[in-house]
This record gives C-alpha cells, sequence and structure tokens, in this order.
C-alpha cells in the first residue's frame, strides 16, 4: 500500500468530490483509478466485494462506495469526511444554479439551452437503460417483473413502494437458491444498534426544531423525502419516476417541465446524481417563503436524504461478507433489481413524452416540438461521436439549444 496520512486521504477524496462528473458507472471507474490502481488502498477483491455491497443497498452507490472505503481505511470518520466531501461540492454547485434557475429560468435564451439539456437528458437515460438491461436482465422471469413493474407505475399508478416489496418477494420465490453460508464469520465488534440509534437521532434533529416552529411544509419535505432515501434502490433514476409521482401529481410542489430541467442540471455536476432532489427542494421551498426558504429546504433535504445512506453503509460495512452470502437475501434483491429496470423505463418514456409532445401522445403529431427532437438527433449524434461523453453530450445540447434561440428556430 501507498502512503496513508492523513493529507494523502484528504486530498485524494477531495479530489475523487470535485471530478466526479458523468454519473454512477464514470464516478466507480474513476474510484477505481484512483483508490485501486494510483493508492493501492484496496485490491480488486476488495473493491469489487464493495461495490456488490453497496449496489444492494438503497441509496447512490457511488457515494456509498467512497463512505465504504473511507470507513476501511480511517473508520467512521474516514468513511464520513469520504462521503462528505463526495458530496460536497456538487451540492454547493446544484445550490448555485438552483438561485440562478430561480432567476433566470423563466428567460427565452435560458430556455432554449435548457431544451437542449432536455434533449440530451433522454439520450442519456434511454442509454443507462439499454445497458442496465443487458447487464440485469437475464431470464425471462426478470424480463416478466420488470414488465410488470413498468405497467404498475405507468398505467396503474402504483407506489414505488409497493412495486419494490411485490419484486422482492417474487425474486426471493424465483431465484432463491438453498444453500448455507460456508467460511463467514460473524463481526466481533460491531455496534449496530448503536449506530442506528445515535444516527435516528441526529435524522429527527431538524424535525424537533421545525415542529417547534410550526414549519409544516418542511417538515412534509423532510418526511418525504426521508422516506425517498429509505427506498431509494435502483438509484436516482428509479426515484425519479417515483417523485415525479408524488412530487408533480400528487403534490404540486413543482411543474413537469421543472423535474425534467432539475435532471438535466443535476447531470451536469459532480457528485451523485440523487443530488437531483436538492434541487427540486430548492424550487420548491423558493414557491413557499423566497429565497431564504429555497436554501433551507435544500439543506435539510441534503440531510434527510444522505444521513440514511451513512447509516447504512456504518451498520452493514463490518457484515459485509455474511451480506453477500445470504442467498435469499440476494435473491430477493435481484427481483428488486428487475423491477427497477421496469420503472427506469417509465421514467424514460415520460421524460420523452413531457419533452417532444408537451401536450400528450393523444394531441397526435401536431403537438410535436420540433425544435426538441431536431436537439435530440443533436444530441444523440454527439453522444455517438464523443462515445458518450456525459459532459459533452449535455453542454453542447445546451449550446446547440442557445444558437437556436439566436437564430429563431427555437
Amino acid at each position: 500500500m501507498r502512503d496513508q496520512s492523513l493529507a494523502a486521504f484528504l486530498s485524494t477524496f477531495a479530489k475523487l468530490g470535485v471530478l466526479s462528473f458523468g454519473g454512477p458507472a464514470a464516478q466507480i471507474a474513476l474510484m477505481h483509478r484512483l483508490l485501486v490502481e494510483e493508492r493501492r488502498w484496496l485490491n480488486e477483491q476488495q473493491f469489487t466485494g464493495a461495490l456488490s455491497f453497496c449496489m444492494l443497498m438503497p441509496g447512490p452507490e457511488a457515494m456509498q462506495l467512497a463512505t465504504y472505503a473511507g470507513w476501511r481505511l480511517k473508520g467512521m470518520v474516514g468513511g464520513l469526511i469520504a462521503g462528505v466531501f463526495f458530496i460536497l461540492p456538487g451540492a454547493f454547485v446544484i445550490w448555485a444554479l438552483a438561485l440562478a434557475y430561480i432567476k433566470y429560468g423563466n428567460l427565452y435564451e435560458v430556455k432554449a439551452a435548457f431544451l437542449g439539456i432536455k434533449a440530451a437528458v433522454i439520450v442519456i437515460v434511454f442509454h443507462a437503460l439499454i445497458k442496465l438491461t443487458d447487464r440485469a436482465l437475464k431470464d425471462i422471469w426478470m424480463l416478466v417483473i420488470a414488465g410488470l413493474a413498468f405497467v404498475g407505475i405507468f398505467f396503474l399508478n402504483f407506489p414505488y413502494p409497493v412495486i419494490l416489496a411485490t419484486a422482492a418477494l417474487l425474486g426471493a420465490c424465483l431465484f432463491s437458491k438453498h444453500g448455507e453460508m460456508v467460511g463467514v464469520e460473524m463481526p466481533k465488534d460491531s455496534k449496530p444498534l448503536q449506530t442506528v440509534l445515535v444516527s435516528l437521532c441526529f435524522w429527527l434533529a431538524p424535525l424537533g426544531v421545525l415542529f417547534y416552529f410550526k414549519q409544516a411544509f418542511l417538515i412534509e419535505l423532510v418526511i418525504y423525502f426521508g422516506q425517498l432515501a429509505i427506498f431509494s434502490f435502483g438509484g436516482a433514476y428509479a426515484l425519479l419516476g417515483w417523485m415525479t409521482q408524488t412530487i408533480v401529481q400528487e403534490h404540486g410542489w413543482i411543474t413537469t417541465t421543472q423535474m425534467v430541467d432539475a435532471l438535466g442540471v443535476a447531470e451536469t455536476t459532480p457528485g451523485p446524481l440523487i443530488l437531483v432532489t436538492q434541487f427540486v427542494s430548492h424550487l420548491a421551498g423558493y414557491t413557499k417563503g423566497g429565497l431564504v426558504f429555497a436554501t433551507a429546504a435544500g439543506l435539510l433535504t441534503l440531510w434527510a436524504v444522505f444521513v440514511p445512506c451513512f447509516t447504512m453503509v456504518f451498520v452493514g460495512a463490518p457484515y459485509l461478507e455474511v451480506i453477500l452470502a445470504m442467498p435469499r437475501l440476494r435473491a430477493a434483491l435481484t427481483g428488486v433489481s428487475a423491477a427497477v429496470i421496469g420503472v427506469i423505463a417509465s421514467l424514460s418514456l415520460w421524460f420523452a413524452i413531457s419533452v417532444l409532445s408537451p401536450k400528450g401522445l393523444e394531441a397526435g403529431a401536431a403537438s410535436l416540438n420540433w425544435a426538441a427532437v431536431g436537439l435530440l438527433g443533436s444530441a444523440l449524434i454527439l453522444a455517438r461521436i464523443t462515445n458518450g461523453n456525459l459532459f459533452v453530450t449535455i453542454f453542447g445540447s445546451a449550446i446547440l439549444g442557445y444558437i437556436g434561440f439566436l437564430t429563431g428556430l427555437i
């Protein structure tokens, strides 16, 4: 192993946080390069096992992988530092962009640039769906579960947690391979109950303050995003289907257009894609009470979403080998993974319809936004010639949208 000094530890994870563009796949690749190839703090087997562990849990897998690596190197304090460093740069940028969006989002040139970003997001989400489908749907039963999840959330409007629970039950029945865990020892020094209780107190502390000051909206916001964090299997793409179902359609905190814009912004910033929740909260908070309220809503959402992520890593990390050896648990999570593909497919279709045909499919071809169609084609070309480079595809599409405004095409 190379230098594990505090200075090396801090600089490595700070670098990881600042350069973590491109979503989970790019972030995990960067982490592998920094932690396995350059620093040699983890070997291949340790890195792969940790990644599998993080993908089995709810929450952003890349952020949790960084937290696990920090925990393995420097204990719980190291895990906290690594996780916070991974989140902080992106959270700051999201806050700045949300304020800019609130102030300038209604300008035509800004809307044109965001139309380009939306077109790029369609390409990115469908590309992610194709990759996930190829990797995850390995047999006919997984395809059936994915299809049922798609129908359940897109056509029948079933709640996301119900879909996950049903998929887990089907997975446990269909994919379980009976057998006992061999050669796995339970950890002796871990204190999971103590960790959960302490984390729960920290997690609930803001609610006490909000109840005291009678901030009903912020209380509802914290409870909602806390619930969302616990059920966030499948990453941010899967969660967006649930968020759209509740935040836009039920609560009416933001509009469909703002939800699409939020994903576009989150795609262009470092850090976990689940920071889209922070952007959404800034917008919702602004409509309820102005800029100060918007900032408070975003900070509370960060707390509600990420405290459970840290908790799950710290509770589960000592039991990594035990968790990965449980056949029935793995089978249940196989069912969940298949359902997540169906949810992402519903999100992909919803995004495409909302951008390309804002009035809905029932309005026919006359309702198509031909500027969006053209930008979608441009985004496909950009993604093709840059080999799927997210940064170039998104910013290139935004520039093309702005050029469309300048030339009068949009």
